[in-house]
């Protein structure tokens, strides 16, 4: 058996959940240990990594591969030619533009002192937009054979909750079922008891002893 594989950047597809389009690395090779994607900026002046601060206690580093990047980490800009590492701790608010068009960069992620959980949440950003826009039956129909598919805990948890909007209750407790079984933790059913989204199954048998963990 192949241990061992090589691919292009081009070679794995784009996605896009409404900011910049990104290559998921780590679900194009199936790994479980890190995770790691690319992201590419069409033009100059394009954002290439979306603001945020790893609230979730995540570290990142980020390799310019190609073209020239322009952060800023906590309000500070920094010059990053291709070949820069920038590292940046868990907490420091961040965010990317491209300084020349197809600029891409290369991001790592991890949070400190605990085993990597794949959230799969890659798997789960490009039906994101139709649950923002309320499409939730789209949704549910759109994302369904990828999300069962890659069987990760927090895309099945969203496809219960745009299947319970959608009024497909079964199908609902089936998959908010499978996302509690893949899940190695309960946070996911700390989730389900204070979240609006499944209110319209909270009545269905055996809801209760579910999220409680007593099914």
């Amino acid at each position: 058996m192949r241990k061992h594989r090589v691919t292009h950047l081009e070679e794995i597809d784009e996605t896009n959940d409404g900011r910049c389009p990104w290559r998921p690395v780590r679900h194009h090779f199936g790994i479980t240990t890190f995770g790691v994607n690319a992201w590419t900026a069409k033009d100059a002046g394009d954002r290439v990594i979306n603001e945020h601060d790893e609230s979730d206690e995540q570290e990142e580093l980020y390799l310019v591969q190609s073209g020239r990047a322009r952060f800023e980490l906590d309000g500070e800009s920094v010059d990053a030619p291709a070949g820069t590492f920038v590292y940046a701790e868990p907490g420091v608010k961040r965010t990317a533009f491209a300084e020349e068009a197809g600029t891409t960069v290369v991001v790592m992620g991890g949070t400190p002192g605990q085993a990597y959980e794949v959230s799969g949440w890659d798997v789960w950003m490009p039906f994101h937009s139709l649950y923002e826009e309320g499409k939730y039956a789209e949704a549910a129909d759109a994302s369904r054979e990828a999300v069962e598919s890659a069987n990760y805990a927090m895309p099945l948890y969203n496809l219960a909750c745009t299947e319970a909007l959608a009024g497909r209750k079964d199908d609902a407790m089936k998959h908010l079922r499978a996302a509690f079984a893949a899940s190695p933790s309960d946070r996911l059913r700390a989730t389900a008891r204070e979240d609006s989204d499944l209110d319209p199954i909270r009545g269905e048998p055996g809801f209760q002893e579910l999220v409680g963990g007593r099914e």
